[in-house]
C-alpha cells in the first residue's frame, strides 16, 4: 500500500457505517472513550474545525477571539455539514470548546442530543475515579438514546479492539523514518484514526507496518543552538533536516508539503490530532475504569492540565529519540492552554540547546507567505 489511493473518506466511512445499521456521533476535540460509543454501535467522527467553511454562521454566535477550531466547528454544524450526525459529542478540552457545549445545549436548538465530556486536571487517584464517573454518566446517556445496554464485556471487546488500533497507530509513528510515505500523506493515514472503525484502520495500518523499512540508526539527537550552521557537516545537508511538530492539529495539511519542499521532514510529533492521543492500554478489568486509565495516561497534554515539566521532558524525549534538530510549536490563534506553556517550554528547550519557532495560524485561512518564510528561515538555521 505504498500509495494511500485505497484510504477511505470521511464521507465513504460514515455511509458504509450507517450501510450496516451504525449511528454517528460528530466528536469535537479532543479526548473521549471511542470504545464507549463503538460499544452501543455509535462510530464517532471527529470535527476539527474543519477549514475552508463559511465562519459567518459561527461568528453570529462566538466572539472574534474564540478559537477558529470552535467557531469553524459552530459554522460547519449550523451550515448544514454535520447533518449525517446522530448525536454531538463535545469534550472540555478548554473553555472555548466548554462555551461550545453550552451553546449547544443552551442556546441553540438541534435536534440532535448533545453529550458533554468533564475531563479531569491531573493525574491523581481521585482524576482517575472522577474520569470512571463521568464515562458511567455517559453510559447512561447513551442507553437512553440509543436504547441498547451493553454489557461489561462487550465494552471490554470493545476497549481491547481500540487498545489493538491504538498499538499499531503508536508503531507507526515509531517506524515512521522506515515507512514508505511522504509526511502529508504518513498523516493522512494516521489521522484516518479521525473517523475509521478501529478494524479498518488496523487493517490499513498492519498493511502499511508490513512495508516498512528497518529503521536506520537515529541521528545525533541535538546540536547545541549556538553552533553556527556554516560550521556543521556539508554532507549532512543532504538529508531532510529532522523536526518535531507541536500544537494542536496540522491544518491547513499544506503545512506538510511546504515543509519537505523546504528540506525538512517531521520525524516526531507533539500534536493533540495524534502524538498526545497516543493511548497506552489500560488494566482494569471495570470498563469505566480501564477507559479512564488510558486517557488519564496518556502522554502529557496543555488541554488536560499537565505540568509544564512533564511536556517539557515529553519533548526533550522526543528530541532525543528522533534526533531532531527543533521543535516547531504551530499554534491556533487564541488557544489559550497552548500559549500559557509556550514561554517557558521555549525557554527551557533554548537553554538545553533545542531551537524552537512560535507561529499563530487560523486553521480556515491557506498557509501564508509569512509563515512560509519563518519556517524556511528556522531550517535554514538549524540545517
Amino acid at each position: 500500500m505504498k500509495s494511500l489511493a485505497t484510504l477511505p473518506r470521511r464521507s465513504d466511512s460514515i455511509k458504509a457505517y450507517e450501510t450496516q445499521g451504525g449511528s454517528i456521533a460528530a466528536v469535537f476535540p479532543i479526548h473521549y472513550p471511542r470504545a464507549l460509543l463503538r460499544a452501543f454501535d455509535v462510530l464517532p467522527v471527529e470535527v476539527w474545525g474543519p477549514p475552508g467553511v463559511d465562519t459567518s454562521y459561527g461568528a453570529a454566535h462566538v466572539q472574534p477571539y474564540v478559537c477558529s477550531i470552535v467557531r469553524n466547528a459552530l459554522s460547519f454544524l449550523l451550515s448544514g455539514g454535520l447533518d449525517v450526525a446522530d448525536l454531538l459529542v463535545v469534550p472540555h478540552a478548554c473553555d472555548s470548546l466548554q462555551g461550545l457545549g453550552s451553546i449547544l445545549t443552551d442556546l441553540i436548538p438541534t435536534r440532535r442530543p448533545v453529550i458533554p465530556i468533564y475531563l479531569p486536571r491531573g493525574r491523581r487517584e481521585s482524576d482517575l475515579d472522577f474520569l470512571a464517573d463521568e464515562f458511567r454518566s455517559v453510559y447512561r446517556r447513551l442507553e437512553t438514546i440509543t436504547g441498547r445496554a451493553p454489557t461489561a464485556l462487550e465494552m471490554l471487546a470493545c476497549i481491547e479492539r481500540e487498545e489493538a488500533a491504538d498499538g499499531l497507530l503508536d508503531e507507526l509513528h515509531q517506524s515512521r523514518r522506515g515507512i514508505p510515505l511522504s509526511d502529508s500523506d504518513f498523516y493522512r493515514l494516521t489521522r484516518s484514526r479521525e473517523y475509521l472503525p478501529a478494524e479498518s484502520f488496523t487493517e490499513l495500518a498492519q498493511a502499511m507496518l508490513a512495508q516498512a523499512a528497518p529503521l536506520p540508526p537515529t541521528p545525533p539527537a541535538k546540536l547545541d543552538a549556538s553552533s553556527p550552521a556554516e560550521g556543521r557537516d556539508a554532507g549532512a545537508r543532504t538529508q531532510p533536516i529532522p523536526i518535531i511538530l507541536s500544537g494542536i492539529v496540522p491544518e491547513p495539511m499544506a503545512l506538510l508539503d511546504a515543509i519537505s519542499e523546504m528540506g525538512g521532514a517531521v520525524v516526531a510529533d507533539d500534536l493533540a490530532c495524534c502524538g498526545r492521543r497516543l493511548y497506552p492500554a489500560g488494566t482494569s478489568e471495570d470498563p469505566f475504569r480501564r477507559m479512564a486509565e488510558r486517557l488519564i495516561h496518556a502522554p502529557p497534554d496543555s488541554t488536560r492540565g499537565n505540568p509544564i515539566q512533564e511536556r517539557l521532558a515529553h519533548l526533550m524525549g522526543l528530541v532525543e529519540r528522533s534526533g531532531a534538530r527543533g521543535v516547531v510549536f504551530y499554534g491556533v490563534k487564541f488557544c489559550e492552554p497552548e500559549l500559557f506553556y509556550l514561554p517557558i517550554l521555549g525557554r527551557e528547550l533554548r537553554e538545553a540547546g533545542i531551537p524552537s519557532l512560535t507561529v499563530e495560524v487560523e486553521i480556515n485561512d491557506p498557509l501564508s507567505h509569512q509563515v512560509r518564510t519563518r519556517m524556511e528561515a528556522f531550517l535554514e538555521t538549524i540545517q
